[in-house]
């Protein structure tokens, strides 16, 4: 498993960026999204994975046994082009011989920045959360673009209130 780079402190809940500004990280999400974990068997099929994606209307599953708790991963991507490659016959695969084996992983103590680079860079929307070799949960592109949103909006709304304020400033006279 690769991992993001850690931040200084791994205990962080967040990092402060200037004056009120901060920039969560993985835990803080994780709290407010949830922990739960859809995992899956490496024996079952790509139909099994296509039918549990849509239950639990999710874009990825951890694929994992009773002695490994990432064995890999396997997302809706990797079922759509297993049946492009391969045809209607990939749905009788098996996820091991689908899935993505390299898996990086953050940590609770990672930014959201660091995590939608890590993203971005390596073109993969779903990353589980590690601590100590223990999954904690998962995050999607989608939670972080909703938190970013949430983080842009608010950053525009402390804009408006400097803007205001600076309006109703007595202005210095000209001798």
């Amino acid at each position: 498993m690769k991992a993001v780079p850690k931040l200084k402190g791994e205990n962080q809940r967040f990092l402060a960026l200037g004056k009120g500004r901060i920039i969560m990280n993985v835990e803080h999400l994780l709290r407010n999204k949830g922990r739960k974990i859809i995992s899956i068997r490496p024996q079952l099929t790509l139909s099994d994975a296509a039918s549990s994606l849509s239950l639990h209307r999710i874009g990825a599953l951890i694929v994992s046994d009773d002695d490994n708790p990432i064995l890999g991963i396997l997302s809706e991507r990797d079922i759509v082009w297993a049946i492009a490659a391969r045809g209607a016959a990939a749905l009788k695969e098996t996820i091991a011989d689908n899935m993505t084996r390299e898996v990086v992983v953050c940590t609770g103590a990672a930014t959201t920045i660091e995590v939608m680079e890590q993203m971005t860079n390596n073109k993969f929307r779903h990353m589980p959360v590690v601590e100590s070799g223990k999954l904690l949960g998962i995050v999607s592109i989608g939670d972080i673009v909703k938190h970013r949103i949430a983080e842009v909006e608010a950053e525009t709304e402390e804009m408006r209130e400097y803007i205001a304020k600076a309006g109703e400033m007595p202005r210095s006279r000209e001798l």
